[in-house]
């Protein structure tokens, strides 16, 4: 894992210098949208409203608009300026019981990593955590973005979890709800019996996303298959204009395809000694992430 983020957490006067990583992943099979007829990748420019023009990132600035249409344009010296006292620093607020966090504010979690010579007073400061059963809620900023978080233990690890603000959690507003219903004993009773049959202890590893998995053999069934074609490329240095190195890094998935023309060739190749080339390939490898 590489980290996102190298501070400290500040608790009273104990500083622990940590370093943050992100905890969790998505494994969705990535789709990229492509030209149905010759399978070019389709781009996405970054286009003026006014002028029609396409516009470089190194022109991009960030606007607000007011509420009587007016627009204020930031630029990077303008959020530059701005005060972000927790840059480096967790620092802790107050520490509150685990069960009075509710779940509805939590977004994404990250793990904390003690440097060496912090080892014990991250220790201590686990050991507090379990002992009396709370966590600690805390401000950071990250990617220049303050945030309120949590301090939790997940096994030997302290976790951070960011939270929404409190004006970002809507209320549910359902007038339904409030209507009247009548719910017959035998009925809820009933209910109870159905929750108690399908009662168990939660084992995430016995569930799987099934739709990933059939899309993965479904690609992997194209690929054995043959029914594949080369991947095109872009008509000229201008069509990847912006789009900096991300189009330069070719997928796993065309990777593989040039991997079975490859095969293919060196197999229909052989009894011929091959080309003046060897059958050289020259794709550019593709990173695997």
């Amino acid at each position: 894992m590489r980290a996102i983020w190298k501070g400290a957490v500040a608790f009273g006067l104990v500083n622990v210098p940590v370093r943050l990583y992100a905890a969790t992943g998505e494994h969705e099979v990535r789709l990229h949208q492509v030209h149905r007829d010759d399978g070019g990748r389709i781009r996405y420019r970054k286009v003026c409203s006014v002028c029609g023009e396409t516009v470089e990132w190194s022109d991009v600035a960030k606007g607000y608009e007011t509420g009587d249409g007016e627009l204020v344009v930031l630029d990077d010296d303008d959020l530059a300026g701005l005060p972000l006292s927790t840059e480096r620093e967790i620092d802790v607020l107050e520490f509150v019981p685990a069960e009075q966090v509710d779940p509805v504010m939590l977004q994404k979690t990250y793990y904390l990593e003690p440097e060496r010579s912090a080892a014990k007073p991250y220790a201590l400061l686990r050991g507090a955590l379990e002992a009396t059963d709370r966590v600690a809620v805390v401000k950071v900023a990250i990617r220049q973005r303050e945030a309120m978080a949590v301090l939790r233990v997940r096994d030997k690890v302290i976790c951070l979890q960011t939270l929404l603000w409190p004006d970002e959690v809507r209320e549910a507003d359902f007038p339904v709800l409030d209507e009247d219903v009548t719910v017959r004993p035998q009925e809820l009773t009933m209910a109870s019996s159905l929750v108690e049959s399908l009662a168990g202890d939660f084992d995430p590893s016995q569930y799987e996303d099934a739709y990933a998995a059939a899309l993965e053999e479904l690609i992997e069934t194209k690929v054995s298959s043959g029914d594949t074609r080369s991947a095109p490329a872009p008509a000229g240095q201008e069509d990847a204009g912006g789009e900096g190195e991300g189009a330069q890094v070719v997928d796993l998935l065309a990777a593989l395809q040039r991997s079975v023309d490859r095969a293919r060739s060196a197999r229909e190749g052989g009894a011929q000694g091959g080309g003046e080339d060897g059958g050289r390939d020259e794709a550019p490898a593709a990173t695997a992430r």
